[in-house]
């Protein structure tokens, strides 16, 4: 038994190891043709590159991870049953599922580290992740300036250097102000000059040195006069602002950066939960006091009274039963208090959406911890049959059908987890959906593999049509 296993770990590290490498390669030359526009050609240093993408991988050890196990399952019993060594284990008197044992302890094992990965490992891998993709995309700024060439990337301004070094520092620096009345530009000169943020990160600050501004003063009739006054006037430093507005980095979901939801473990993000609950309840709480103070009745009667009015019928012409002299003073109340109400649930509902948008949120990340560590038992259940059953190993036939189940499953999480995060269903229900339509797909190919049943035989379908056509001909 101790060999048959090592022999079964043996066959199965192999192409785990070289699927698990393959995919994250793939996977990492997704993500730089995604950001290609934003690393390449821009003056970063390789190391940056290569940090982003040692994060990046960290990211996406989650698909990898499953990926690999099902193929270098597949592989592994689809090599076995090719080369007769599954034959000779059955027939030794040791069933598939005590040939499956030693894998199944490495499967639980990498199921333990993925979760413990997702919950302690990843959320810090996301904050590196995010926030050193922010510095690239925001810190250096004078990538955006290329020597020798017009930039228009800033709107209403062009932008033209002869040169610059390592620093930033740039030198013969031209900029056009088309924002001039009647689409004069106005023109600075400057000798050097170095690109900065504002505190608050909303404008460009270019400080310049040594120039000369020329600005023509336009006519009064809007037409272009070749007679026309020009200013000139020279400057020993000057810093003119841009507004960073068509530099602003693309929203993401509802975790791109701080105390993000994807950047918290389980009980970051349960007390988060906890937190934005709070939040939704107090919102609730304001603006149903609020909204029950327009419909008290105002009453400015002093004391009571022990009279007995008896209750007034009210149509379905309201106004009717309001007398003349008040009618006009009840519509304006009534409208003032319809604007009042309309105004306070414009400003509460948006608040609403957002909170349950992210509450929804968090119950998504908090299963997705448990989720990627349950598809890699599920995906091995469904691998290692369809390996036994297939019989052909390597990288043909058991690949492509490897790919199409996990398709299968990657297409059906995306869809109920898209379907979750919007509030069309339940957030645990669209995380375990893919993992509850499955497992009886996994039981079925475990029991046709240990049956030996010829699931995929060619042959044996034929043989069944060819003998229902008899049937039909008698």
């Amino acid at each position: 038994m101790k060999k048959i296993h090592l022999l079964v770990i043996k066959t199965f590290i192999r192409p785990f190891i070289a699927t698990f490498f393959v995919v994250m390669f793939i996977l990492l030359m997704f993500f730089l043709f995604k950001y290609v526009d934003d690393l390449i050609g821009k003056g970063f240093e390789w190391y940056t590159i290569l940090e982003l993408m040692y994060y990046q991988s960290m990211v996406q050890i989650s698909m990898a991870l499953p990926l690999s196990v099902l193929l270098s399952s597949i592989m592994t019993f689809g090599t076995l049953g090719e080369n007769y060594e599954l034959v000779a284990i059955k027939s030794a008197g040791i069933s598939l599922q005590k040939a499956m044992q030693p894998l199944v302890v490495l499967i639980l094992f990498l199921t333990v580290s993925s979760f413990v990965f997702s919950n302690y490992i990843l959320p810090k891998a996301n904050l590196k992740f995010y926030s050193l993709m922010y510095d690239v995309r925001n810190k250096k700024l004078a990538f955006l300036i290329k020597p020798g060439v017009f930039n228009n990337s800033i709107p209403d301004y062009s932008i033209r250097v002869d040169s610059k070094n390592e620093d930033g520092k740039m030198f013969g620096i031209m900029i056009y102000d088309h924002k001039g009345t009647n689409g004069i530009p106005k023109v600075i000169l400057a000798k050097e000059g170095e690109m900065t943020k504002s505190s608050d990160g909303k404008f460009l600050i270019f400080n310049l040195k040594d120039g000369v501004t020329y600005e023509e003063q336009p006519s009064s009739s809007g037409i272009y006069n070749p007679r026309q006054i020009m200013y000139r006037s020279r400057f020993k430093e000057t810093k003119p602002k841009f507004s960073m507005e068509s530099f602003d980095m693309q929203k993401t979901d509802q975790g791109a950066f701080g105390n993000s939801t994807v950047m918290l473990n389980l009980k970051g993000i349960v007390r988060k939960r906890d937190s934005l609950s709070k939040q939704m309840d107090t919102l609730y709480r304001n603006t149903g006091r609020s909204l029950g103070n327009n419909f008290k009745q105002s009453n400015t009667t002093l004391g009571y009274t022990k009279l007995k009015v008896s209750p007034k019928k009210i149509d379905d012409n309201i106004l009717k039963s309001i007398p003349n002299g008040s009618r006009l003073l009840s519509v304006q109340n009534a409208a003032n208090t319809i604007s009042v109400i309309t105004q306070s649930l414009a400003n509460s509902v948006p608040r609403q959406e957002d909170l349950k948008g992210e509450i929804i949120f968090t119950s998504v990340e908090y299963q997705r911890k448990f989720t990627l560590a349950a598809s890699c038992v599920l995906l091995f259940f469904i691998g290692a049959p369809l390996g036994a059953i297939i019989r052909k190993g390597g990288m043909g036939l058991p690949v492509v059908i490897a790919i199409s189940f996990f398709l299968v499953y990657h297409i059906v999480t995306t869809v109920a987890e898209k379907s979750a995060r919007e509030g069309s269903i339940n957030p645990v229900f669209g995380m375990w959906i893919a993992f509850i339509i499955l497992t009886p797909l996994a039981v079925f190919l475990t029991y046709k593999a240990t049956a030996d049943s010829a699931l995929f035989d060619v042959n044996q379908y034929k043989q069944f049509f060819i003998k229902l056509f008899k049937i039909k001909q008698q």
